[in-house]
């Protein structure tokens, strides 16, 4: 008799169902997975072994074949051991079949207790849309699977007790929908920024717009301070971009039973020796990298220059499209990755050329060769080039606070109100993503601002892409001041911040 149990799997952070077909024979004792499966998987056998005999049953004597279907997929992890365990039992009828509107999933001790497993919310999300109604998975992964709504979640705690339920001797309750908790998550506050108020305001129109940044000055100036206070002035996560973001960290193991939805956007701050499939994403089973990891976040990228010529670039693709693409022999991978990219960096190798202190001990060509190595295509994907002035004795010493991040975050959030309502009924959530047609119809300048921006057209340089990027920053610029058009004042500021002299001091 061939017993199937349906379960789910994960090609990089999307599910898909599987099923686990069991088949008990006659011959000689024999225990096969098939269906491409990987160490892990194969490795079930004595797990499973080992779970049927401490649950009391006999584990049988026969040739057990297991095919996960579909069997051109390849499978991995450790999650299909609950699966293959419900086959082996029903099988050799120790229980009924299971519901056909259930799955199962988890890994198994050798004890037969569940442990956790990664990827949760996506598998579960593709149970809803295979039409499964039940979903069996270990007890500190229920919350998680909660999340996708349609499901009846059970939480799982051993497979006596899932034996139990399914005999109809000692139910399962239910898991109650996961309502969220009641922890702040007390972030860096804007206020802690003495003087630098050129900066707050570049901060302030990155945040309103999702604009890239890029800072520079020397050291101790506060470029990592004011990049790290930003997260505090970003508008909440939506439903929808909080799901998204939770099934990337889901997949990477990120999330656990007290909080299994991301609350805050994500700020990665990756160390400058990462490597490009590490940050790209990627490895012989593709897996989410920092880029998709800050997705609807922010990624910060400290030491700008210092990072391998080869990771910066892998940068380049993921900034246009809003998503990368990894291409291994078994297939090509997307995942998403609209982030806001936040860059700080020093002006030389010592970093303190253009200092009023005069300390610094670079020649020319040395900060020439340091400035380099950042390539023209990644600085003209960043919108917005500030200086970081040093910090003045006046401002450390002032009596009067700043202006706090809740202040600010109140102007931020006013104007993407004003930039969803502008773009409802688009996949468009702000000004940073506008598309060509949309720069034409929303973007459109006055005769002063034609005159101003051909001026700075030719006398700066600029391309193609840099235009249209000065645009989306004055549209933003606009809308913190409530204006429904781009006035030329406002497009001057835009322009100010393209200035790449600076890199230079």
């Amino acid at each position: 008799m061939v017993v199937s149990i349906r379960s789910l799997g994960l090609t990089g952070i999307s599910g898909y169902e599987v099923a686990a077909e069991c088949f008990l024979s006659g011959g000689l004792p024999a225990f096969d997975v098939v269906g491409l499966p990987d160490a892990a998987v194969r490795e079930s056998r004595e797990r499973v072994r080992a779970a049927v005999k401490n649950c009391g049953a006999k584990f049988p004597v026969s040739r057990i074949t297991i095919n996960l279907a579909p069997a051109d997929q390849k499978k991995e992890g450790t999650l299909y051991d609950l699966p293959i365990f419900l086959g082996i039992m029903t099988a050799m009828e120790a229980l009924e079949q299971p519901p056909a509107d259930a799955a199962f999933l988890g890994e198994l001790s050798l004890t037969g207790a569940l442990r956790p497993v990664r990827g949760v919310l996506p598998m579960a999300m593709a149970a809803v849309r295979s039409g499964i109604k039940s979903l069996y998975v270990p007890a500190e992964n229920a919350a998680e699977a909660t999340l996708a709504e349609g499901l009846t979640v059970y939480g799982v705690p051993d497979v006596m007790a899932l034996v139990a339920h399914l005999r109809g001797e000692t139910p399962l309750s239910p898991v109650p929908p996961w309502s969220g908790d009641t922890e702040n998550n007390i972030l860096p506050d804007l206020q802690d920024v003495m003087g630098q108020e050129n900066c707050r305001r570049a901060l302030e129109i990155a945040a309103a717009g999702n604009h890239n940044l890029l800072l520079i000055g020397s050291p101790g100036a506060g470029k990592s301070m004011l990049a790290r206070r930003l997260p505090s002035i970003l508008p909440d996560l939506t439903p929808q971009e909080a799901l998204e973001t939770t099934e990337i960290y889901s997949v990477a193991g990120m999330t656990d039973s007290r909080h299994p939805l991301l609350r805050h956007r994500p700020f990665r701050a990756p160390h400058h020796t990462v490597s490009a499939v590490a940050l790209a994403g990627g490895g012989a089973t593709p897996h989410p990298g920092e880029i998709s990891l800050a997705h609807n976040g922010v990624l910060f990228l400290d030491e700008l220059p210092e990072f391998h010529k080869d990771a910066l670039e892998a940068l380049r693709q993921p900034l246009e499209d809003g998503e990368v693409t990894i291409t291994r022999t078994a297939g090509t991978l997307r995942l998403p990755s609209r982030f806001m990219l936040v860059c700080a960096m020093n002006p030389c190798r010592c970093g303190w050329y253009g200092h009023p202190s005069g300390r610094c001990t670079c020649s020319e060509a040395a900060v020439q060769k340091y400035v380099s190595r950042i390539s023209g295509p990644l600085l003209d994907r960043i919108d917005l080039h500030v200086r970081v002035p040093s910090v003045e004795y006046e401002a450390m010493r002032r009596k009067t606070q700043p202006e706090n991040s809740a202040t600010v975050r109140a102007r931020v959030n006013a104007a993407r109100a004003v930039q969803q309502t502008r773009y409802a009924g688009t996949e468009i959530s702000c000004n940073a993503y506008m598309t060509p047609a949309m720069l034409a119809q929303y973007c459109t300048l006055d005769n002063a601002g034609e005159r101003l921006m051909k001026n700075a057209f030719s006398k700066m340089g600029l391309t193609a892409r840099s235009h249209d990027r000065i645009l989306r920053v004055a549209r933003t610029i606009a809308d913190l001041d409530g204006s429904e058009s781009i006035e030329s004042f406002h497009l001057a500021e835009a322009i100010q911040y393209r200035n790449t002299d600076i890199l230079k001091g």
